[in-house]
């Protein structure tokens, strides 16, 4: 869970974090559900093999561990690279539709908020390979340092100051607070690329027309590789098979 001042994990995440913890027997469930539902009105998980229609998130996360899951992991989806995604096609096109999706053995769920709920639908899993933490740390501090001078050559504080701002601040990432059992240092780089994410997003925002067109192109050309590496990093963090034993 973040801090007030923090960007908030997606749902996914804390249902990788928090269900993973339960799993192991470090969390018990009521603490699962206040993490991840916070301030919505419900959850509800429909496609569960052998459960008729939808069920609370409670009930769906039991069904899934009799199924002899033992981690959740997070995904996250964007067009040419679904990351933490194995497929088949059907989980792969709905994850992408949405952004995110959190992988339990064979099966994942995918997550679709309706106003104050989340409705999640199941879809059957195949084997992923997560991003490596170690990898995924060194990727991102290279490519913040990379996007950082990119930035700085294109006066990013005249037409984005916000992100100038965020990246004045990047010896201070956001304090997240993981449950019973997450490593530190996984807790440590989901903060930096949360943090990642939302340089990449405000540098990305409609300038209004401040830039030219060759600009632009170059602050795309220099943000999409700090936006992978923060997904990469974020996956990676939130992602139980990718961490040290």
């Amino acid at each position: 869970m973040p801090t007030d001042s923090a960007p908030a994990l997606p749902v996914s995440a804390l249902v990788a974090w928090w269900g993973t913890s339960w799993l192991r027997g470090q969390v018990v469930l009521d603490l699962v559900l206040d993490a991840v539902l916070g301030q919505d009105a419900t959850h509800v998980v429909a496609g569960l093999p052998g459960v008729d229609g939808s069920v609370p998130l409670s009930r769906a996360l039991a069904e899934i561990r009799v199924s002899g899951a033992s981690s959740f992991g997070l995904a996250l989806a964007v067009p040419g690279d679904p990351v933490g995604l194995g497929g088949p096609a059907d989980l792969t096109t709905a994850a992408l539709e949405c952004g995110e999706a959190v992988v339990a053995g064979a099966a994942a769920l995918v997550p679709r908020r309706v106003g104050a709920a989340v409705e999640w639908t199941a879809y059957p899993a195949s084997p992923r390979h997560p991003p490596d933490v170690g990898e995924a740390d060194r990727g991102l501090r290279l490519a913040l340092r990379d996007a950082a001078s990119a930035l700085a050559a294109l006066d990013v504080a005249r037409w984005r100051p916000e992100a100038a701002d965020a990246l004045l601040n990047l010896h201070h990432p956001p304090r997240l607070r993981p449950p019973a059992g997450t490593p530190p240092r996984c807790a440590e780089l989901a903060g930096r690329s949360l943090q990642a994410r939302a340089i990449a997003d405000l540098a990305l925002e409609d300038d209004g027309g401040a830039l030219s067109a060759a600009d632009a192109g170059r602050r795309r050309d220099a943000l999409q590789p700090l936006a992978r590496a923060a997904r990469r990093g974020l996956v990676a963090a939130c992602s139980p098979e990718a961490w040290a034993p």
